[in-house]
């Protein structure tokens, strides 16, 4: 089994911060990519930022300014650091990953259950 458990979601005024985490936990052999999604009201789910296996790092044109994506691999824990927050940036965040289990042999998709993100003008 593997969890992946968000936190740091909440209310802020525009121009605000916050700072997301989320940590993966379970009997997880290796991590391919490990990141963010977005999801708000009435649009589909975009990817805001992720480290993908080899150090490269995807994060979204929108949010390349205003948002640092960063990693401890030790504890298998993604962070996203979030300034100078708009109310565009209005959405559920939900952690992902795609990673490998013990003895399993192929690379599977886990969400975790989303932390809301809500920012006023």
């Amino acid at each position: 089994q593997v969890q992946l458990v968000e936190s740091g979601g909440g209310l802020v005024q525009a121009g605000g911060s916050l700072r997301l985490s989320c940590a993966a936990s379970g009997s997880i052999l290796s991590i391919h990519t490990m990141g963010w999604y977005r999801q708000a009201p009435g649009k589909q789910r975009e990817l805001v930022a992720a480290l993908i296996s080899g150090g490269s790092t995807n994060v979204a044109d929108s949010v390349k300014d205003r948002f640092t994506f960063s990693r401890d691999n030790a504890k298998n824990t993604v962070f996203l650091q979030m300034n100078s927050l708009k109310p565009e940036d209005t959405a559920v965040y939900y952690c992902h990953a795609k990673l490998r289990i013990w003895g399993r042999g192929y690379f599977d998709d886990y969400w975790g259950q989303g932390t809301q993100v809500t920012v006023s003008s």
